[in-house]
């Protein structure tokens, strides 16, 4: 059991070479289970949790619907938007500058082997870290992620989410608006939620935030509520 979590910041990287990573890290760490399976061996798998900023893309997970984008191809290359259909469960969702998008790539077996508590266990990250804005984040029942005022007319989603695992270990993540372009929303069903809206921390305090001072209270909470050692 290994709970020491390898921090990597990629700065600003476009999606798919980020992406290709993920699977990467992904495979190398349950190639190291199997092996451990097959042979008896007990070589502890590594934990990464990767920070990064991508270029303006929409990704539609394994359960989307295209019909949730709303733009033309034409559009999109006009509006300079990549597009990829991936292997994360959830709809569809947008990256892009200013925003902090968080990959966990943890082997569940070293902390709980149980999804749904893990997907309680990031929402809770980010509702910790927006307090620390004096925003009060909060689940909406039936819907993945973190919002505002859940349950009234005025529910709106700060943070994205999902993931994909295999043999209890997780790729993919996050997408906490900090100081997102808001606009790139209208292009999209988001998470293919019709009627509810979408914010940032800085659309909420009307004032940009650093992006540094949220990924320090990121990596704060995730090493509480994971019980986690952060080796940068």
């Amino acid at each position: 059991m290994n709970k020491t979590v390898i921090f990597q910041d990629l700065g600003t990287k476009d999606y798919g070479s980020t992406w290709k990573y993920q699977k990467e890290l992904f495979q190398k760490t349950i190639d190291v289970k199997m092996d451990n399976r097959h042979t008896e061996k007990d070589t502890p798998t590594e934990n990464y949790l990767l920070f990064v900023e991508h270029p303006h893309v929409y990704t539609l997970g394994r359960q989307g619907k295209e019909e949730h984008l709303l733009l033309s191809p034409e559009k999109l290359k006009s509006e300079g938007v990549s597009f990829y259909h991936i292997d994360r469960g959830g709809d569809i969702t947008y990256h892009g500058p200013g925003q902090l998008v968080g990959y966990p790539i943890i082997d569940l077996d070293s902390f709980s082997p149980d999804i749904h508590l893990y997907m309680r266990n990031l929402e809770e990250v980010i509702i910790r870290t927006i307090a620390d804005f004096d925003i009060k984040g909060m689940r909406s029942n039936g819907e993945t992620g973190v919002w505002l005022d859940a349950g009234t007319p005025f529910a709106r989603k700060i943070c994205a989410m999902g993931v994909r695992t295999s043999h209890w270990v997780t790729m993919h993540g996050f997408a906490l608006n900090v100081n997102t372009d808001m606009r790139f929303f209208s292009g999209i069903i988001p998470c293919g939620i019709r009627g509810k809206g979408v914010t940032s921390i800085a659309n909420e305090l009307k004032k940009d935030v650093p992006l540094q001072q949220v990924k320090e209270r990121v990596l704060h909470h995730f090493s509480d509520v994971f019980s986690a050692e952060i080796k940068r």
